[in-house]
């Protein structure tokens, strides 16, 4: 039989949505066929969340996952310390809120350090919260990296048939431009080729997006998939990397929908973000490569304006939650 992962959903920021769509996560049954997921949070939160809901739930506290039951019914909650959870309010970026946060990102990292987690399933987080409390990093992902001290964090979207890596993720356009230069997009296909292989994909077929309109149109209109995109290719070639490209940005994602592609290497943040979540916003996934274990995160944020009302949706987390407990099972069951 087929080991199952064990798999940790962090709350997020308290007073966001992340305590709602935890709980509608937890409903779901289908989960437990997937993953022995648990929650790092906290239950004065997620009883908070209960009455927004209109529902209630059993939990069990627990010291460490190999307390957790993982039984459908009851929600296994690992609790990083005591807070002032009375004085937190809804919708509104507070300081303890980013502490909460923060604590429970650091126990994942610890869980996963120590093996006793096989993946995580981020709920959203306040970036102005987290500042609050001193965090430099912009997000989820550089906290991982930095905190693992991994040598790269490869953002991954999962969108159907679509897995789309990117060479950057959060600067400006222009910047981002020049970052695409045939170094770095050589290295994250180099790291795109040993990930998927990790997760059972043999010789894995990955297109390379180009840059500029009709890939440059040999020059006329940029000479980047020239001077870098097309050598980084070739070079891959030489390493026995199954790419190819530079492919056109206006068809390519079309294409790869089909599945024809394991996988796209987007050059910047919005080229390959607006085609998945064109396809279907809800089912859109992050996920991060190279750490100690693989996370996940919705792909959406804390939504302070509908937080506490009871109308968010957990599609995407119940998602994100499925979605890595599928890679970290295809891992797990490489290693046997």
């Amino acid at each position: 039989m087929n080991k199952i992962p064990i798999t940790a959903i962090t709350l997020g920021d308290p007073v966001g949505i992340g305590p709602e769509i935890v709980l509608g996560t937890m409903e779901e049954k289908s989960l437990y066929e997937v993953c022995k997921p648990f929650v790092i949070g906290s239950i004065k939160i997620l009883q908070r969340a209960e009455k927004v809901l209109d529902k209630k739930f059993v939990y069990n506290k627990i010291e460490s996952p190999s307390e957790a039951k993982f039984e459908y019914g009851t929600i296994d909650v690992l609790e990083t310390g005591e807070y002032d959870v009375d004085s937190l309010v809804w919708g509104k970026e507070q300081k303890l809120a980013g502490q909460m946060a923060i604590d429970w990102i650091m126990k994942s990292i610890e869980l996963g350090e120590s093996k006793e987690i096989d993946a995580v399933s981020t709920s959203p987080i306040h970036k102005g919260a987290i500042k609050q409390v001193g965090v430099k990093e912009p997000g989820h992902t550089e906290i991982y990296q930095n905190v693992t001290k991994s040598p790269y964090a490869l953002t991954m979207f999962s969108c159907h048939k679509l897995r789309v890596f990117f060479v950057s993720r959060h600067m400006s356009l222009v910047d981002a431009c020049k970052y695409a230069n045939k170094e770095r997009i050589l290295e994250n296909v180099i790291y795109i080729d040993k990930e998927l292989r990790e997760t059972g994909i043999e010789n894995p077929l990955i297109a390379v997006a180009g840059l500029n309109p009709h890939n440059g149109d040999n020059g006329l209109f940029g000479t980047e998939e020239l001077t870098d995109i097309g050598p980084a290719v070739e070079e891959a070639k030489k390493q026995g990397i199954n790419a190819m490209g530079p492919c056109p940005a206006d068809s390519v994602f079309h294409i790869g929908k089909s599945g024809k592609f394991d996988a796209i290497l987007s050059l910047y943040h919005d080229q390959g973000h607006i085609a998945c979540k064109t396809l279907d916003f809800e089912k859109s996934v992050t996920l991060t490569f190279g750490l100690p274990f693989i996370r996940s995160s919705v792909d959406h944020g804390t939504a302070f304006d509908i937080a506490g009302k009871g109308i968010a949706n957990p599609i995407s987390l119940i998602e994100s939650t499925k979605v890595v407990s599928e890679y970290a099972m295809h891992r797990l069951n490489k290693e046997k």
